[in-house]
């Protein structure tokens, strides 16, 4: 490593092209419109296979009978508390 002044303004240089490139990846990656679309892309893969497109049935029974569960356990506690 040298003490050339223009070796330490290239280095300089490179150091801030690669922060540069750093904020730039965060600032995607906070993005709102970046957050939202990486989790709907988690659910849809959650609930549909990817390598064959077809909906995954048994993640779809145990959504729908866990808000059944709650839907019953309100309806429950309403009837209690009337």
């Amino acid at each position: 490593m040298s003490n050339q002044p223009s070796d330490i303004e290239r280095e300089i240089e490179e150091a801030r092209e690669r922060l540069a490139g750093t904020i730039d990846q965060l600032l995607y990656r906070s993005s709102p419109k970046t957050i939202i679309s990486r989790e709907i892309a988690q659910v849809k893969a959650h609930y549909v296979d990817a390598e064959t497109g077809q909906p995954r049935t048994d993640n779809i029974i145990k959504t729908v009978g866990g808000v059944v569960g709650v839907i019953a356990v309100f309806v429950v506690i309403r009837k209690i508390v009337r």
